[in-house]
């Protein structure tokens, strides 16, 4: 049960409030009719059925690496089953589905907070406020929200589940007391209803698809974000949270049977029912969102967490807001751009309806990748029903995906733009660091040996033992070479370091490899891409305490305009040495001129 309380907070917090804003922006498309009603409701029941309880929390978390879930995780997968590592299916889509996923970061906190502070308009006094007005407390409150990150969430984050727990507890009251007084909205459970819509409406039905998915959104998170919690929880939960959702949804669609001018439909239900306990159930709205939000920042630090420790995007500075978990991670730079990226979108878009225009195209690019890869891994397992099954879900991604499209022109265009932002930062730097590895003077290890003997035998050498950071013992940096042979530093014992990231998401391991040569020798620290690593702790595990760390740093010189931009990233990124946290007070780095 425990376990259950924590998803709630942790995990459903972007599903858990789309029922504030899904059915108002479905009916600025459509006539409030009984059959319009009775069938949209019905695709959004089938639409959590298939897209959220067979695709992520049946299919998807099968595919789980030691219990951790999300795009990277199958990118990981599919690469340890494929014989290429090269192709779309590895080099591409899994960005692409990544880059999608940490633009719809932004939108996601902004469409939510902005959605639910629009309440206040049904307060009595309150009715005339501003659009303006609303727009500036929602900024508040994401300015608020941002700027405790850096303190850490572990203290306040005991607090999520309850809050939502009451939360669905909520949805799901004024949904029952709703369906009771038009009970003929539980017609739209048989999905006959929503396959007629389709049929009758045409284009426009097609169309209408692509706000129908505001109800599956932040269904990624619960593939995404089972790491922290597991498996079993999080699918306990769904089964709770899905009776809540529709409960709620068909509830929405009583009260649009009955009172077919409402716009702003769950706040007006809740406010016909109560309007003494509006404003708490208001306030109470406020909050979930705000949880909502938090829980899509603390996916984005550790999504962009994994995408460092994979090589995919540059070294961002990290710090740790939890002693006891590592996981609770904090990072500046990605905090405050974010936070400037949700003031804009909100400064764009000014109201939740406007911004519904933006939503949707990026979840559901996402969806329809981890389709892609999912209906993959299952085809090279040799699981041909559960490929079978997963090229079918794709292909109601795909669907949604393609309504999707016609919001391009209407706002959507902005869930690309900011999709491109990470995605051209992935590809100009994974580019860029194999353009470097290729300008740099590499010296092959069976040329090194032999000058390394020569000049340990006949050189003065150092007392102590000193380190150098290397990405491979069979080629050997410029800047190690240049140390030893040109400036005739050599000590007693040399150690070379790599540290290479593995396949899997958990696991730390240090051990020495075959000695290179008398005076040289190799070590490895190898980890999961979820982990975090003080390379000095493992360092004294293993019983080496050197008495200087020494490392490469490159000065690029570029015409072309793509090497310049990551000339630049890689001059306001922090360093390997930094991230990975060596002592700083033993740090020596040699620059090697390299033009690219």
């Amino acid at each position: 049960m425990k376990g259950i309380i924590k998803a709630l907070g942790l995990v459903f917090g972007d599903i858990g409030t789309s029922p504030i804003y899904t059915v108002t922006v479905v009916f600025l498309l459509l006539q409030p009719t009984p059959e319009n009603i009775l069938g949209v409701m019905s695709l959004i029941i089938w639409t959590m059925v298939v897209l959220v309880s067979l695709q992520y929390t049946w299919l998807a978390m099968s595919l789980s690496i030691r219990g951790e879930g999300g795009t990277i995780v199958l990118r990981e997968a599919l690469l340890s089953l494929m014989k290429s590592k090269k192709g779309i299916l590895v080099a591409v889509l899994p960005l692409v589905g990544i880059s999608l996923l940490m633009g719809d970061g932004v939108i996601t906190p902004a469409i939510s907070i902005l959605s639910a502070v629009e309440g206040l308009t049904l307060i009595p006094g309150l009715e005339q406020i501003s659009g303006t007005t609303i727009m500036l407390i929602a900024m508040v409150i994401a300015v608020l929200l941002f700027s405790i990150q850096s303190r850490g969430t572990e203290k306040v984050a005991g607090a999520f589940g309850p809050i939502m727990c009451v939360w669905f507890s909520s949805l799901a009251v004024v949904g029952i007391i709703s369906i009771y007084q038009a009970p003929i909205v539980l017609n739209a459970v048989n999905p006959y209803y929503g396959i007629k819509f389709l049929s009758v409406n045409g284009w426009k039905g097609y169309i209408v698809l692509s706000e129908v998915i505001l109800c599956a959104t932040g269904g990624e998170a619960l593939f995404a974000d089972m790491g922290h919690l597991g498996a079993k929880p999080i699918r306990n939960a769904w089964v709770g949270v899905f009776g809540v959702l529709v409960l709620n949804y068909l509830g929405q669609g009583s009260f649009l049977l009955r009172h077919p001018e409402a716009k702003n439909i769950l706040f007006e239900m809740v406010f016909h029912y109560s309007e003494t306990l509006y404003v708490p159930f208001l306030l109470l709205s406020i909050m979930s969102t705000v949880i909502a939000s938090q829980a899509m920042i603390s996916g984005m630090f550790s999504i962009i967490y994994q995408a460092v420790t994979t090589r995919l995007m540059p070294m961002f500075k990290v710090d740790y807001t939890s002693v006891e978990r590592k996981s609770q991670i904090y990072i500046s730079s990605v905090n405050w751009s974010l936070l400037a990226a949700v003031l804009f979108i909100m400064l764009v878009f000014k109201q939740s309806s406007s911004l519904a225009a933006a939503y949707g195209l990026a979840v559901t690019g996402d969806m329809t990748i981890t389709g892609i890869l999912m209906t993959s891994i299952f085809y090279l397992k040799k699981k041909p029903w559960l490929a079978f099954l997963s090229i079918l879900i794709t292909g109601v991604d795909a669907l949604y995906l393609s309504a999707n499209f016609y919001k391009i022109p209407h706002g959507g265009y902005w869930s690309i733009i900011l999709a491109m932002i990470p995605l051209v930062t992935i590809f100009i730097y994974t580019r860029g660091q194999r353009r470097l590895y290729h300008a740099m003077n590499f010296m092959p290890f069976q040329e090194f040996i032999p000058k390394f003997k020569e000049a340990y035998a006949t050189s003065p050498r150092i007392q102590g033992t000193a380190l150098f950071l290397i990405r491979d013992v069979t080629t050997i940096p410029a800047y190690i070479t240049q140390t030893m042979f040109s400036h005739g530093i050599i000590y007693e014992d040399n150690v070379f370091v790599s540290i290479v990231g593995r396949n899997d998401p958990f696991g730390i391991t240090g051990f020495y490899r075959e000695n290179m040569a008398y005076g040289i020798r190799s070590f490895e620290i190898q980890f999961g891409y979820m982990e975090v690593v003080t390379a000095e702790s493992i360092l004294r595990e293993a019983g080496i305490d050197e008495r200087a760390v020494y490392y490469g740093l490159e000065d690029i010189s570029a015409k072309n305009i793509f090497w310049k931009i990551f000339s630049l990233i890689k001059r306001i990124s922090p360093t390997f040495i930094k991230f990975y946290e060596f002592p700083p007070e033993k740090l020596h780095g040699v620059i090697t001129k390299v033009n690219m």
